[in-house]
């Protein structure tokens, strides 16, 4: 075991700090030591999607972030999309158009579209479909996840 690092960061809005070794994921580090587990380990390489979490409101899979490279930054984990006792239309969306099957990769693909549509509002296919290609899923074929952010983008244009 090396020396700790100190990261002082923002969490989901609130002051965050930690102490990690040089070597530690900022996915390791969300899901064991700050217990926040809506980030999950698929590939643990890049790959899938799953512990997308936003950087700076930049997607990012945490994998692949030292947890260091936190230091000042501010970070959403899929904790951070539902408001107190309300889901995110995102949230309801997917529900409602079960675009969720495993659960393995939803809460990267809720991260990276929340990180769409807070950068576009209203989206083509198109672009959906090419802003989520960095998220794998294995069980919907993708229709169901594109549909349930076409609805709530109508959904969140509604209530504006």
């Amino acid at each position: 075991m090396g020396r700790k690092i100190h990261v002082s960061t923002t969490i989901n809005g609130e002051d965050s700090e930690f102490l990690c070794e040089a070597r530690q994921s900022l996915l390791e580090v969300l899901r064991t030591s700050l217990s926040l587990t809506g980030a999950k380990e698929g590939c643990n390489n890049g790959n899938c999607g799953a512990c997308t979490v936003l950087m700076n409101g930049v997607p990012v899979d945490s994998c692949l972030v030292l947890a260091g490279e936190a230091e000042g930054a501010e970070i959403e984990t899929v904790e951070s999309i539902a408001k107190e006792d309300h889901l995110h239309p995102l949230q309801e969306c997917f529900l409602e158009g079960a675009a969720h099957q495993s659960g393995i990769c939803t809460n990267g693909f809720l991260v990276s579209a929340k990180a769409l549509l807070d950068d576009n509002p209203e989206p083509t296919e198109k672009e959906i479909r090419f802003e989520l290609s960095g998220n794998l899923c294995r069980c919907t074929g993708y229709d169901k996840i594109v549909r349930a952010l076409q609805a709530a983008s109508e959904r969140m244009k509604e209530s504006n």
